[in-house]
């Protein structure tokens, strides 16, 4: 799933079009609040940034996207109509993963998507996570540990591969809540320990690599 902000709806229509048409799944959003009202339910492979938007601009989303464990590491690809240096210079500083330079060719900018899921990891290119000796297969949805089948619920699963994603990065039970049950935090966390307390238990002796984060929340340390 690519996630594309952009605040012409022409330019959007398009964007989404061609991405479509490349196989591709995308969703579009005019600006930074209907990306992260998104974001509470679903982290997609990869965002195409506008930098011009009303309200937040795309630097300051791009800020908040690097300042969040769950998607420290999305991909970021930014846009810019003004096709200036220091535009390009402050995103790719602030950690985007590409820029394009409006206008651009859509034929362009699907290419540069591709490009950049095929280094980023986990991508389009990429079916598995690992930690340790657990394995997490993308594409047949299954875990093993040492090569012994794991057998997880949907739940359990998700909550493995947020971490085995973002190796060292602590998630507060908010976070989880938002990531994998799609809710916003309600004054229940209950929910996330029992899944997490029985995760630790399937998976053995990996199941220590799952840490708790006193007054925090969780956060996975794999080992070699």
């Amino acid at each position: 799933m690519i996630f594309c902000v952009e605040d012409d709806e022409t330019i959007l229509g398009l964007m989404l079009y061609a991405l479509k048409a490349a196989g591709l799944e995308a969703e579009g959003f005019a600006d930074g609040t209907g990306l992260f009202d998104a974001l509470r339910t679903r982290i997609p492979q990869l965002v195409l940034l506008d930098i011009m938007l009303p309200g937040e601009d795309g630097i300051s989303i791009l800020k908040r996207l690097r300042g969040q464990p769950a998607t420290a590491r999305l991909p970021v690809i930014m846009a810019s109509a003004k096709g200036t240096e220091y535009d390009k210079v402050t995103g790719l500083d602030l950690g985007a993963d590409d820029y394009l330079a409006k206008p651009f060719g859509m034929m362009e900018m699907v290419s540069r998507v591709r490009a950049v899921l095929r280094r980023a990891g986990p991508g389009e290119e990429t079916n598995q996570l690992s930690a340790g000796g657990v394995v997490l297969r993308l594409d047949a949805h299954t875990v093993t540990a040492d090569g012994e089948r794991v057998p997880l619920t949907y739940k359990e699963f998700e909550l493995l591969r947020l971490f085995l994603a973002h190796p060292g990065a602590a998630f507060t039970r908010e976070q989880l809540l938002s990531a994998v049950w799609g809710m916003e935090y309600c004054g229940e966390t209950r929910t996330v320990d029992m899944h997490i307390r029985t995760l630790r238990q399937k998976l053995g002796g990996y199941g220590s690599m799952i840490e708790t984060i006193r007054n925090v929340g969780y956060r996975l340390e794999g080992r070699q």
